[in-house]
């Protein structure tokens, strides 16, 4: 085969240090934009990012070439030092040290972006806590909830 063909789409959750709500309803058109900018930038896609004041959920689709926890440290890391600059998220943003990372088919794709997109309307009834442990455990990621959210 002379070509190479690869469909990686991963839904990607991170939640801000101690889960401080330090992104403002404000202020997360224009972060979610610009970390989908930094994934064009960067050589791979980001179909849909959205969250809420603690956390932040992206669909993106990484090439081959490309390592998963690349495209994540690039994605915090570039958003971060934005945020940092600009002082819209506080004097000390941060995110958390680690992140979830779950494989999306081409069938489900439909429904991980509508999941994404109606992030405050679901977070008006469960917290990013219960969300995160019923991911993993949907998933099936087996974890210690006394320590997986720090």
């Amino acid at each position: 085969m002379s070509h190479s063909y690869s469909s990686n789409r991963v839904h990607v959750t991170f939640s801000t240090k101690n889960r401080a709500k330090s992104i403002s309803q404000d202020l997360q058109p224009r972060l979610w934009a610009y970390m989908a900018g930094i994934a064009r930038n960067k050589g791979f896609e980001a179909i849909v990012v959205g969250g809420v004041q603690d956390h932040v959920h992206a669909l993106i689709v990484v090439p081959p070439v490309l390592p998963l926890a690349k495209a994540i440290q690039l994605i915090k890391g570039n958003s971060s030092r934005w945020l940092s600059e600009t002082g819209e998220a506080g004097n000390a943003f941060a995110w958390q040290e680690g992140y979830g990372a779950f494989s999306v088919s081409a069938s489900q794709t439909d429904a991980v972006i509508r999941y994404i997109r109606e992030q405050a309307r679901h977070h008006a009834r469960r917290s990013f806590e219960d969300e995160f442990l019923e991911l993993l455990k949907r998933h099936s990621l087996a974890c210690d909830p006394r320590y997986v959210l720090g």
